[in-house]
């Protein structure tokens, strides 16, 4: 059997342990290279396996199937194992980047443990892939907008029409996919028979988590929002005549 493909489907190493590894090797080498050279564009390397993950886990849940609301618990297929593994390799290199860097606080860190053991957990017992990528997905979603705004930033030009749309954006894509459609996938998972009871532990872990993430999101759109107040209140201000105070100088 080729090393490179199991069952005619993309793959890497027969032994996921041995893929997470490799991948997390070549992050690390890549990443500690490019941070030689440039620190912003080290940022952009770290953050190319989020979108690309969007997009295999994209393809899994709309195309190669079955559909996680529907088919919670089932067998697992190469290619979601496949898109796990990778998934794995960087939480484990992003874990150590931000516990190095001090880049993140513990609300991240938590995240990318339970991800890390539930990625682990669900590789072991074969089942319930189509809901972790599932998870993976929506979780991945909002990624592209976090680089825009990086981008903008690095560009001076986030305090403008662009980087409030880039926000605003962000802000409903994660309460839509992380709370809203997040529940109805919870609610699946716990009324369905076939995943096993500690899935459905992690798939209620995973949504507490989102909720804590929410928190931030609702300060973070609070101070936006007064923002936004000021910058307009200024505007009024900018644009109001100047009234003189006292009669008018007399003309003969």
């Amino acid at each position: 059997m080729s090393p490179y493909k199991v069952n005619n489907r993309p793959w890497c190493h027969e032994d996921p342990s041995v893929t997470a590894s490799l991948l997390w090797t070549d992050q690390v080498n890549t990443s500690i290279r490019i941070l030689r050279w440039n620190g912003g564009s080290c940022i952009v390397q770290r953050d190319d396996i989020p979108c690309s993950r969007m997009g295999i886990t994209a393809y899994i849940g709309y195309v190669d199937g079955p559909w996680p609301f529907s088919h919670p618990g089932t067998k697992t297929t190469p290619l979601q194992a496949s898109a796990m593994v990778i998934s794995l390799g960087y939480f484990l290199f992003d874990m150590g980047w931000c516990i190095y860097f001090q880049t993140e606080g513990l609300v991240m860190l938590a995240h990318h443990t339970i991800s890390i053991l539930g990625i682990i957990l669900t590789l072991s017992i074969g089942e319930s892939g189509i809901e972790a990528c599932a998870v993976l997905y929506g979780s991945e979603i909002t990624n592209p907008l976090l680089q825009a705004r990086w981008f903008l930033r690095q560009t001076g030009r986030y305090e403008s029409w662009l980087g409030d749309v880039v926000d605003v954006t962000f802000v409903l894509l994660f309460v839509f996919m992380r709370v809203v459609v997040g529940a109805n996938m919870l609610y699946c998972e716990l009324i369905s028979p076939r995943p096993k009871f500690i899935i459905k532990c992690s798939g209620v872990a995973m949504y507490v988590l989102s909720w804590v993430f929410m928190v931030d999101i609702t300060r973070f759109a609070v101070r936006k929002y007064r923002r936004w107040t000021v910058r307009g209140q200024a505007a009024k201000t900018k644009d109001k005549p100047i009234e003189t105070n006292g009669p008018h100088a007399k003309t003969d």
